[in-house]
């Protein structure tokens, strides 16, 4: 009987039908040879021929007569990429658990939905199905597996459907139990399968069936291999991930679908980027796991390209129509990828952007939660390439607690102690009051409209200006009505400011840094005659050149900011920032770090927009084995020996010059002159050797010494990664390569860990050489 592959692929034939039993019962009868080719085959399986034992283990005829043992299952679940499909086994903890839910379940109940990896998964035990819980994914199919088979092309075994491992398990407790082996088991379809011994089963196709391309007929009966059993056979059963859970990391990926050289989703590569940060913490966190000090980070992606693309927007059918047919492939790749750099300058598409970002950092953030109501660490975001800037701009415009609650509609300012008709009255325009009125405006709404809403509604010039005076004398900041910069060309942000019962600024911080953590929310046309729109800064502020929309609020404060790949500090300095006060912190973010390769074409400083007097080199991020690599070893070795050498000369130099100084002194008669001469030449002399021997130790003093500003609390900013030392051999052959690497990243991985199991106060293990 053939076997079947699954719609997921992994059999290549029809399941077995109702009828193999029967062939089951009847294996004990004899078998006419040459009527099949698996006859053929079989008596040159029997002497175990070079072609088909050879590769199979020694047989071992005693073990026939071993007392019958029940297979032990193990659950797999189907995975398809491309064309390609393979099947993956669950962790032994996972495994049991599915196994335990599948004896439990009775037939008349719901179906029974299990956990898996995490809690990032749901199998639904009867329907066999797995789910993702956390993104979009089609459900892959699961199997309590037990024999498995693989050919010569084959890289892995295959499990078979269940319905054929139960009949292959009968016929093979009835060989044991009987004690009655080389028996056929024949499918209707032509296949069959032959027990030869407990350790040697093979299953024949017929010729019928082969491949039309196989050039000899000793390949078309050439068997497959059966294994009963997952302990047979060479396949890697993962570790189960510890349950708790310390700290949640959110992933936003850059511009296109792919995230990575081999065009894996953002969904892939964040499981990559996982796996390596619990392959990390096994090694360096070894003894505080053991302690059960430290848990694991649960890393979940957040994607916004399919939201951007998708049926919603239109986008993509729209630049379809314009896009020329010539070069179809790159003008493709252009459309689906560098186009969203374009996107997110608009100010149409830059809010379905941020908005789709925020909507799922707020909801995987609830949705976490609820699956993990024992949570109580904190959440950090990491933002790769663009998704970097979108981070950066979203941090920039949060708002804190305070005046998050206070908002709009609560200013408990004066705007709040009049109605419209006060407000009117005291202006002198109280003949516009119906025309407001009958619009259903309020003294809030009459906020919130621009110059262009007032004249549409009949409103003269001056009474609009008196209207749109009064107001931004009451809501803006006295640095903005005084002409310094609240935002850039073009935006249509106006801050706002609460303030206390005497009409005080609340947000307890100087004037210039109040300016940067008040809430942008109100979105009214700008009137260029109010603000300076030019270049210079003097609140400090970075928000300048953001797109003119409205920033969405997390549910949550970020602990840590990490930027892989990012071009934030390009864009800020297109968009006319020249520098980043120092004093400015993102307002619910406490930390922030650039990460980059030194070869990444997009990536870019932040520091020297900080600190822009004195020239640093980033910080080497260090090695994950506790050394820098071997080149980078070879290259510093090599500037210490000719910082040696120079020294050494000028010591050699310093000891001539004393020899030269004391010979005359001994023979002359003592001088005031002479004494002072050679004793200010000994001293310039041994000063300049010290200054060329502490040269090196000065500048490393200076590198800590140094305040990078409160975006990271004081601490350096720019981390770079070594580079490998094929990579060094030529920086553009592995441009594009630096700019995807991080999510296979072992030493990016570990600068997060380390970042935040610091602020846990559990210290980092160097690992055992």
């Amino acid at each position: 009987m053939s076997v079947s592959q699954c719609e997921e692929g992994g059999l290549s034939r029809a399941t077995p039908s109702d009828n193999t039993q029967n062939l089951l019962d009847d294996s004990t009868k004899p078998v006419p040879t040459g009527s099949t080719p698996e006859d053929q085959a079989s008596p040159v399986v029997d002497e175990a021929s070079p072609s088909s034992a050879s590769s199979f283990e020694v047989l071992d005829m005693e073990s026939a007569h071993a007392p019958y043992r029940e297979v032990q299952p193990h659950w797999f679940f189907c995975r398809r990429a491309d064309d390609n499909t393979s099947w993956l086994p669950f962790s032994r903890e996972d495994s049991d658990k599915l196994e335990n839910a599948f004896t439990n379940i009775r037939d008349e109940e719901k179906d029974v939905v299990v956990a898996v990896e995490g809690q990032r998964y749901d199998v639904h035990v009867k329907e066999r199905k797995r789910y993702a819980v956390y993104w979009e994914q089609a459900p892959s199919e699961v199997r309590r597996c037990t024999w498995f088979y693989k050919g010569d092309k084959d890289t892995r075994f295959m499990p078979y459907p269940e319905d054929f491992s139960k009949d292959l398990e009968d016929a093979y407790k009835k060989a044991v139990t009987l004690d009655e082996w080389k028996k056929k088991l024949e499918f209707p379809t032509g296949e069959t399968v032959i027990l030869h011994n407990p350790k040697l089963i093979m299953q024949y196709q017929p010729i019928g069936l082969q491949d039309d391309w196989v050039s000899s007929p000793s390949e078309q009966t050439r068997p497959r291999t059966v294994k009963r059993g997952v302990d047979n056979i060479s396949v890697e059963i993962p570790d189960g991930e510890p349950e708790k859970v310390d700290h949640v990391v959110f992933m936003v990926h850059g511009i296109g679908p792919a995230c990575d050289l081999r065009f894996r989703s953002i969904i892939q590569c964040v499981n990559d980027f996982r796996s390596v940060s619990l392959s990390l913490l096994a090694s360096h966190y070894k003894r505080a796991q053991q302690e059960g000090q430290v848990g694991r980070v649960e890393f979940l992606p957040v994607n916004w390209h399919s939201a951007l693309h998708g049926d919603a927007t239109g986008v993509d059918e729209d630049i379809q129509r314009i896009t020329l047919p010539s070069i179809s492939r790159l003008r493709h790749f252009t459309n689906d990828t560098l186009l969203d750099l374009f996107f997110y300058n608009s100010p149409t598409y830059c809010q379905t952007i941020v908005d789709t970002v925020a909507s799922e950092f707020n909801r995987l953030h609830d949705l976490f939660k609820q699956r993990h109501p024992e949570f109580s660490g904190a959440v950090s975001v990491v933002g790769h390439s663009l998704g970097s800037l979108i981070l950066f701009d979203l941090l920039t415009n949060q708002r804190k607690e305070s005046q998050a609650r206070e908002g709009i509609s609560g200013e408990p300012g004066r705007l709040n102690c009049d109605t419209l008709e006060q407000t009117l009255k005291r202006l002198g325009l109280q003949q516009y009051l119906d025309v407001l009125q009958n619009e259903n405006l309020d003294l809030e709404s009459l906020a919130l409209c621009s110059d262009s809403d007032l004249k549409d509604l009949g409103i003269p010039l001056g009474p609009r200006k008196k209207i749109l005076n009064y107001f931004r004398k009451k809501w803006l900041p006295e640095d903005c009505r005084t002409g310094a910069v609240c935002q850039g060309p073009g935006s249509q942000v106006l801050p706002q400011v609460t303030s206390d019962q005497d009409g005080n600024d609340s947000s307890g911080l100087p004037p210039q840094q109040s300016q940067l953590h008040r809430p942008l929310s109100v979105t009214s046309a700008v009137d260029y005659e109010y603000f300076d729109v030019g270049i210079g800064q003097t609140n400090g502020g970075i928000a300048k050149g953001q797109v003119s929309i409205d920033y969405p609020q997390f549910e949550f404060h970020p602990q840590t900011f990490f930027a892989f790949g990012s071009p934030i500090g390009m864009f800020l300095t297109v968009r006319g920032l020249k520098c980043i006060d120092p004093n400015y912190a993102f307002p619910t973010c406490k930390s922030f770090y650039n990460i980059y390769h030194p070869y990444d074409p997009v990536a870019y400083r932040i520091e020297p927009m900080i600190v822009s007097e004195v020239d640093l080199e980033p910080m080497l991020i260090p090695h994950h084995k506790g050394r820098k690599r071997m080149h980078l070893e070879l290259k510093d070795s090599l500037t210490r020996m000719s910082m040696d050498l120079k020294n050494n000369v000028l010591g050699s130099l310093r000891t001539a010059w004393q020899s030269f100084a004391r010979l005359p002194v001994a023979a002359l008669p003592p001088g005031e002159e002479g004494e002072t001469t050679t004793e200010s030449n000994l001293e310039e002399t041994q000063g300049a050797c010290d200054e060329a021997e502490s040269a090196e130790s000065a500048e490393e003093r200076d590198h800590h010494e140094i305040k990078m500003g409160m975006l990271n609390g004081g601490r350096r900013i720019d981390y770079v990664l070594q580079e490998k030392p094929i990579e060094s051999f030529n920086e553009y052959l592995f441009a594009i390569q630096s700019h995807l690497c991080y999510w296979e990243s072992e030493d990016t991985a570990l600068l997060l860990l380390k970042e935040i199991y610091d602020n846990l106060g559990v210290a980092i293990e160097q690992p055992q050489q």
